[in-house]
């Protein structure tokens, strides 16, 4: 079957009309599974793909870059030259991606995951404490969403605790919808410089932490490396690791909050928390237009030509909603539990620390509504700022009373 092509004149990308809904334009899009869009920060014209199974087949074809210094990488706000040659194994591409990743994925296994699950309990814990000490209402983004995986992330990596508004600041520059080229270029240039400094200290001074094993792996192997690829290793697991959890708990506390014959069946019967982070995660997709990828060689898809060298978008909010996957994909249901859903991306570039995501929020919304039954948000919540046109969708700030 042959395809047209989507057109439009309002760039992308496009605001969802509710957080927990498709953009409007994604109706027409989805029909015909390919098509053009115009990317508003460079004028770009580039494909975007919409159907579940086609984003998955994608995700796993040869042909397919997910290297950013390609001329045509679908970057959707004006970028940097840092942007392109300052990656990390997510920018990889076969052997190169194969052999970064391990370093950081030996930490991240669901064995050494679960191993953290003590300490994590005790980080919610007390930042329910501070929430609970504080008079109403309060930003519960600010001072628990953004800061559990902080804490979580900064131990791993062996980062000193009173550095969470450092990299809460750099990362919102480098991920937020608003940022200026300059700003992200100040943001790197000033995340490079701490990760410099912190690399030489664990060289003179290693620990039990991740940064710390990274290291002596090389050495063990053999193998060179650069103080790029810890750059690199260091400041995708620093936004990865917080940024992205922190959006997930804020806008999945707030789908709750706001479905509450959902919000009852999970504090009736708590073995729901784990199919409920899935859903949670498929409702929300908050990386919709993080998983870009640039054609290698010409590829037909339906009948639709992607030229080499092509951008591509694939639009896991609009997978997600797939009714062939997803039977009612617009309705949240929290015993639906289904881990098919493209959240944390698919093939070999799924996401690294899916497992450790996992767990946080599972331990976050078991303990939140078992200790804070009567949360609820301190404003509508049409009236709270979203992220639109952020790399990571979300929410700007989580007003909540008891």
């Amino acid at each position: 079957m042959t395809v047209q092509a989507a057109e439009t004149d309002v760039t992308f990308p496009y605001a969802r009309k509710c957080p927990f809904s498709t953009p409007e334009e994604y109706t027409e899009m989805r029909e015909q599974d390919v098509s053009q869009v115009t990317l508003r920060g460079s004028g770009l014209r580039i494909w975007t793909v919409t159907g579940y199974q086609t984003i998955r087949d994608l995700l796993t074809d040869p042909r397919v870059s997910a290297s950013r210094k390609h001329a045509n990488f679908p970057f959707y706000f004006i970028a940097p030259p840092e942007f392109r040659t300052e990656t990390s194994f997510i920018g990889y591409d076969g052997a190169e991606h194969t052999k970064t990743r391990r370093k950081a994925a030996l930490t991240f296994t669901h064995r050494q995951v679960q191993r953290l699950r003590p300490r994590i309990e005790e980080i919610v814990d007390q930042h329910i404490d501070t929430m609970l000490a504080m008079e109403g209402p309060v930003d519960m983004h600010r001072v628990f969403s953004l800061s559990v995986p902080m804490t979580v992330i900064c131990e791993l990596l062996g980062i000193p605790q009173d550095e969470h508004e450092f990299f809460i600041k750099h990362g919102t520059a480098l991920l937020g919808g608003h940022s200026s080229a300059e700003e992200r270029q100040a943001a790197i240039v000033e995340v490079n410089a701490y990760v410099e400094k912190l690399i030489r200290i664990k060289e003179q001074e290693p620990g039990e932490d991740l940064l710390s094993r990274a290291m002596a792996d090389y050495r063990e192997s053999g193998e060179e490396y650069s103080d790029r690829d810890l750059f690199n290793m260091v400041r995708l697991l620093m936004n990865g690791g917080h940024e992205t959890t922190a959006s997930q708990i804020s806008l999945g506390t707030a789908c709750l909050l706001e479905n509450p014959d959902q919000l009852e069946l999970l504090k009736a019967d708590p073995s729901l928390v784990r199919p409920a982070v899935e859903e949670l995660v498929r409702i929300a997709t908050i990386g919709d237009t993080a998983i870009p990828r640039v054609a290698l060689e010409d590829i037909e898809i339906g009948g639709q030509v992607i030229r080499k060298g092509d951008g591509i978008l694939c639009l896991g909010l609009a997978g997600n909603r797939d009714p062939e996957v997803f039977p009612e994909p617009e309705k949240l249901d929290i015993s639906r539990g289904s881990r098919k859903h493209l959240g944390f991306g698919h093939g070999v570039h799924h996401c690294i620390g899916a497992d450790l995501a996992r767990l946080e929020l599972e331990i976050v919304w078991s303990k939140l509504f078992q200790r804070i039954p009567t949360l609820r948000l301190a404003k509508p919540f049409e009236e709270i700022p979203r992220k639109e046109g952020a790399v990571i969708y979300g929410l700007w700030e989580l007003p909540v009373t008891w």
